[in-house]
């Protein structure tokens, strides 16, 4: 079979390998599906997945002799896209309205991973405010010993003495969050991070409008070279040009926020090329402040029952929470087109992006109702449907140097969705997950 593939804005054609004849070994087979390339969905075509992997594909429904035992599964009139992968939220802080330390728990994070499967989702990257037990549960979950979303993640991160992230705000406790006074502190606290296991360093660059201490440019860049170091991504919270100018001279890998007070120039365009900076908009992060005062609807629609608490969406039928929640989100809202405009402009100019939303910060940003949110605001910005979903699987890997996630291909991880409606003709679509699968297991059906 072929497959398209956009190579500097054109379509080629790129051979697919055949199903290897009498391959020793079970595994699983999903047939006769439509598969997403990275840019449009291919013909009826089928995977093999042996060892959490894919195998081989084929054309049309898959050749009669497929190795012995291996588990057959109809897939006629699905279409296969890979897992989403979102690369920045926060697991274990919420429950229904309320945030804190107390609901960092075992059970509560893994309710939360498989909320994130429910949706689609196969991969989180938790960016900050893990206490000491997210090491372990990250352990666990990247060994495919839990259920739901796989979780990768930064533990507690790098903030700042009397700055972000709030603590009395969020109510964060002194172990959700490092605070080192000086670049040698700093230093030592990256590598005790990478002592106990973690995927990136988080860092917060942010005054929060002037209301709080900005970190010093000593501290961020004794941060990210620490990372370097210890191979780590450093991974920036953002908000204002200046603050992503700060962290893009300290030499940051990852703008972990969109750049939301004005359009990003030229200068620093050039800057995050020439730095290999890659971006996470994280658009939804302010529509959240207002969306479900626009939208009341929402509290009846099945698919956004299926992610809110029942304590939210009655709270969205509170006419006084809705009278201040409105005067609070109006703020937002051209933060919100800014986010797309530089999102656009970025896309554009070839910047590697990812896809993110800061779900579970705070209980306004609901995890799996917000990353389908984000696809949405992402074609809104002029991206298509394709470029929604690519960044929002391949571009999310691709931010963290993974390499065989997010797509569909030979090697790959079989972390895939199977809908029953289109995407690339419709984003809307991808909310019509008929199941979802990690590492070639189903882990879930459509959201209930």
């Amino acid at each position: 079979m072929t497959r398209r593939a956009a190579v500097g804005g054109l379509v080629s054609l790129v051979a697919l390998p055949a199903f290897a004849q009498g391959s020793p070994g079970a595994g699983t087979a999903l047939l006769n599906a439509r598969l997403f390339t990275g840019s449009a969905m291919s013909a009826p075509s089928s995977l093999l997945i042996k060892d959490g992997r894919i195998s081989a594909i084929s054309a049309g429904a898959g050749p009669a002799d497929l190795p012995q035992g291996v588990r057959r599964v109809d897939m006629a009139g699905r279409f296969l896209v890979p897992g989403l992968n979102s690369a920045h939220v926060h697991v274990g802080h919420v429950v229904g309205i309320e945030s804190g330390i107390r609901f960092y728990t075992r059970d509560r994070v893994e309710e939360q991973l498989a909320l994130y499967a429910a949706f689609g989702v196969t991969q989180v990257s938790a960016l900050g405010m893990s206490p000491p037990l997210f090491h372990e549960i990250r352990r666990e979950s990247q060994a495919g010993r839990l259920k739901g979303a796989t979780l990768y993640g930064a533990g507690p991160g790098v903030g700042v003495t009397d700055g972000a992230p709030p603590a009395k705000v969020m109510n964060l406790s002194d172990e959700q969050v490092a605070r080192p006074r000086t670049a040698a502190e700093a230093s030592d606290v990256v590598d005790q991070l990478a002592e106990a296991g973690v995927d990136q360093i988080k860092l917060w660059i942010e005054d929060m409008n002037g209301q709080l201490p900005v970190m010093s440019p000593e501290i961020a860049k004794a941060t990210a070279d620490a990372a370097h170091r210890r191979n780590l991504p450093a991974v920036a919270h953002v908000h204002d040009v200046s603050h992503a100018r700060l962290a893009i001279n300290s030499g940051v890998d990852v703008l972990g926020h969109g750049v939301r007070d004005e359009e990003i120039d030229d200068a620093m365009l050039a800057a995050m090329k020439q730095g290999g900076v890659r971006y996470i908009p994280t658009i939804q992060i302010d529509e959240a402040e207002y969306i479900y005062v626009d939208r009341p609807e929402l509290a009846d629609d099945p698919f956004f029952k299926a992610a809110a608490p029942e304590a939210f969406r009655k709270r969205m039928a509170d006419a006084a929470w809705r009278e201040t929640q409105a005067k609070k989100g109006e703020k937002n809202r051209p933060s919100v087109e800014m986010n797309k405009r530089n999102l656009a402009k970025l896309h554009a100019a070839g910047i590697t992006i990812g896809m993110g939303t800061d779900s579970g910060a705070t209980p306004m940003r609901i995890p799996g109702f917000a990353e389908h949110r984000e696809l949405a605001l992402m074609v809104e910005a002029g991206l298509t449907p394709a470029d929604a979903l690519r960044i929002a699987s391949e571009g999310s890997a691709a931010v963290y140097g993974q390499k065989d996630r997010g797509v569909l291909k030979v090697d790959a991880a079989a972390d895939l969705v199977a809908l029953d409606a289109d995407p690339v003709a419709d984003i809307a679509n991808m909310r019509r997950i008929v199941s979802v699968w990690r590492a070639g297991e189903q882990i879930a059906g459509a959201p209930a």
